[in-house]
């Protein structure tokens, strides 16, 4: 056992070949069909933003026609990048999304950094804050005068936190379940919304949106501002690469994958593009801006009694954007430790619901850690820069890829004009960023170095103290028998072997598998 416990071989040595799984026939289970393929990528780019606050994006564009036009080329832009994740997601058919591709083409320490980032900050703080968000407006109507206390919004978001993670420890299919319903939930408010955008074109209330009046600027165009302006919608479309997470849980990935990201993302991008135009049939741009809650402020504009139904709405949006992050996110924890840059308990699933219950425990803990901090929003500001660099990142290993290994199996290959595209688009972004936000983006790299050393010390250095191994190991066993959890049976799940480059024509027709 030189090198430890984060190898599968060596985790079923030391922990024993029956408790480790091995022959068990445990493995995840194939369980989420396009429909649901369809609501983790509709329900986690959909949250509380559109409802909330779309202010930032008109706020930078300086005037109603460039933000619709900075919400139409930011849709296509998240079309083109989950375009290019998708032949990514067929050619490397593992979970675990960005990860597992930016580990397997730049090796251990790039995929190492992108996994610290997401586990240290990213994800623990997005599901706070969304969690916050939830509880603020169910709280909200109780306090009709004044904000809801500190605490109990605190209190009630680690209740639906805890209520979120049973579900999806419990089964796969409710936790789809869930997602389905609640995303059918949201596309209904965002409907009505944009119904009543329609009746008020109908009525003649379209001024902000004729040609002369859309372009007329409440402050000078700034090259700057409209980089920031495309930055904010770009975040606003965060999540349409969570699918690639869960791949080896899809029904027929290679067609649903790629057919969930065709119709989910420009779905949302309607969605969004005229939700906005709704918007601006009720309210100029200058009481836009000054609503933080635009949603709310259009359906007391235009519901009258019927109002409530928009806090509602963004409650529930919300709880089921809680429900796909939480889904997601362990998945991406699973992957890390499955290929040995985690505790290998979190690679670890339920012997009779297949459900990843260590990585899910692990994303509550750190979720409910973040809820006690008060500086949430600060570090997703910093974070969110190395968020995006990740997305280029991993578009760039697409043409790495390429040129590499230009033989292996692909079912789905796009034009390399889609991957250049991107990532002109995202220097773009990144570049103006730099300039505009020098300090936060250099101390999100600051967050992002320190797991450099992490790295070394825990998974480079393979021959640790005997002793270390034991006790971890034994904290491996108790955590086993308390979860009842075992090492997966990956001989059950083949998947395709990316490093594996076809032989002959015969070959090329099917994947290589490998255990």
């Amino acid at each position: 056992q030189s090198k430890g416990i984060t190898k599968q071989s060596n985790v079923k040595n030391h922990l024993g070949s029956k408790d480790a799984g091995e022959g068990s026939g445990v493995a995840l289970k194939k369980q989420i069909g396009l429909v649901s393929a369809c609501g983790i990528i509709v329900g986690n780019i959909i949250g509380s933003g559109i409802f909330v606050s779309p202010k930032g994006v008109l706020e930078n564009a300086s005037s109603v026609g460039m933000a619709i036009i900075v919400w139409v080329t930011t849709g296509i832009i998240t079309a083109i990048g989950a375009l290019c994740y998708a032949e990514l997601g067929v050619t490397i058919p593992k979970s675990g999304g960005d990860y597992s591709y930016v580990k397997d083409i730049f090796g251990g320490l790039a995929g190492f950094l992108r996994l610290w980032i997401a586990v240290l900050v990213i994800y623990p703080t997005n599901q706070a804050v969304i969690a916050l968000t939830f509880s603020n407006y169910i709280l909200q109507p109780f306090f009709p005068s004044c904000f809801p206390p500190e605490g109990g919004l605190r209190l009630l978001a680690a209740g639906c936190l805890l209520l979120l993670t049973w579900v999806n420890c419990y089964s796969v299919r409710w936790a789809t379940c869930v997602q389905d319903i609640f995303t059918a939930g949201k596309l209904l408010a965002l409907g009505l919304i944009i119904i009543m955008g329609v009746v008020q074109i109908c009525k003649g209330h379209y001024y902000w949106l004729e040609p002369a009046h859309a372009f007329e600027t409440f402050r000078d165009y700034d090259v700057g501002l409209i980089a920031l302006s495309f930055l904010q919608g770009s975040f606003a479309y965060g999540g349409w690469n969570f699918l690639n997470y869960v791949t080896e849980e899809l029904v027929d990935p290679y067609r649903n994958l790629p057919c969930a990201i065709f119709i989910s993302i420009p779905v949302v991008t309607f969605v969004y593009v005229f939700a906005n135009v709704a918007y601006v049939t009720a309210m100029s741009p200058q009481e836009l801006l000054a609503s933080n809650a635009v949603a709310v402020t259009f359906g007391e504009k235009l519901l009258g009694v019927m109002s409530w139904i928009m806090p509602i709405s963004v409650a529930l949006s919300t709880f089921g954007g809680v429900n796909g992050s939480l889904f997601t996110s362990s998945r991406l924890f699973f992957a890390g430790a499955r290929e040995g840059q985690l505790p290998c308990l979190l690679a670890m699933i339920h012997i009779t619901r297949c459900t990843p219950i260590p990585a899910l425990v692990f994303t509550l803990i750190s979720t409910l850690l973040m809820l006690c901090t008060s500086d949430i929003y600060t570090l997703i500001n910093y974070v969110g820069f190395i968020n995006y660099l990740f997305y280029g990142v991993t578009v760039a290993g697409q043409i790495v890829l390429r040129i590499k290994q230009p033989d292996i199996y692909r079912p789905i290959k796009v034009s390399l004009l889609w991957p250049v595209i991107y990532l002109l688009f995202w220097a773009f972004l990144l570049v103006f960023s730099l300039y505009s936000e020098p300090v936060v983006c250099g101390i999100g790299l600051a967050i992002m170095m320190t797991g450099v050393p992490v790295y070394f010390l825990g998974v480079y250095w393979e021959n640790k103290p005997q002793c270390f191994h034991i006790i971890i190991g034994k904290m491996t066993h108790l955590c086993q028998k308390l979860c009842l959890v075992v090492y997966p049976d990956m001989v059950k799940n083949p998947v395709p072997n990316p490093q594996k480059k076809d032989q002959n024509k015969e070959d090329d027709k099917s994947p290589q598998m490998n255990a």
